[in-house]
């Protein structure tokens, strides 16, 4: 799961996703924080707004997301495999809600070594990403805010060579079944068809890109000495 991302400065923002809203945001994203997505706007059009990381439920009592138990819940990622027929998922992605999430950066959960290191992902040339993720409104009962939220997609790579060395290996699964998960990037060119297409061309869009896309390494460099020389091959 990405629990971390950084948002595009203004001027990046404006370039690659349009105006920027007047609300404020943060630019080193955790879960539960404010940041942007961009949105469809009418048929064909598009719009840059400001929710939570963390998308809140129907009928949640608070902007905490909680479920019909009242159990808090955890909804900033969503598996792509069962998002269609999720309680808090489900009905924003048969209704078209998609978004795109823009990051700078992201970063995962490195395990090559006794303890995790953070390791980030950025475009080989410079530009920023353009995550997939779905939105969707709530009301707040207590004072009638309408407060956007949104959740980042994330997909299967146990397959893909260096992503799925991130997050901790799971003793109980096979090698090859950890079901290691990383984010959904999107190609400026197809943003359009992720915001406005039908669900079966949306689908054909979450897949990993090729590895050559990304720039990678340990976001505290310090810590590439802890690495074995065995992980060598991380280093870009």
């Amino acid at each position: 799961m990405c629990t971390y991302y950084e948002v595009p400065g203004r001027e990046q923002l404006v370039l690659h996703f349009g105006d920027v809203p007047e609300e404020e945001w943060r630019d080193k994203m955790s879960p539960l924080y404010r940041g942007p997505f961009l949105r469809a706007k009418g048929e064909a059009g598009r719009e840059l707004v400001v929710g939570q990381w963390g998308m809140i439920p129907p009928h949640s009592k608070t902007h905490i997301p909680t479920g019909k138990d009242g159990k808090r819940l955890s909804t900033f990622n969503a598996r792509r495999e069962g998002m269609a027929k999720s309680w808090t998922y489900g009905g924003p992605w048969r209704k078209g809600q998609r978004c795109i999430i823009p990051a700078q950066l992201y970063v995962e959960p490195y395990w090559g070594t006794k303890k995790h290191i953070p390791w980030q992902f950025e475009r080989a040339d410079g530009e920023p990403w353009g995550l997939a993720g779905l939105w969707s409104e709530w009301t707040d009962p207590a004072t009638g805010e309408v407060l956007p939220s949104y959740t980042m997609i994330t997909q299967n790579c146990d397959d893909v060579p260096v992503l799925n060395l991130m997050h901790r290996p799971d003793p109980k699964r096979a090698p090859d079944k950890q079901d290691k998960r990383t984010v959904v990037p999107l190609e400026k060119g197809d943003w359009d068809t992720w915001l406005h297409g039908t669900i079966e061309q949306a689908e054909a869009l979450i897949k990993v890109p090729p590895l050559e896309l990304f720039v990678h390494r340990a976001k505290d460099l310090a810590q590439l000495l802890e690495l074995p020389v065995e992980s060598a091959c991380l280093n870009p």
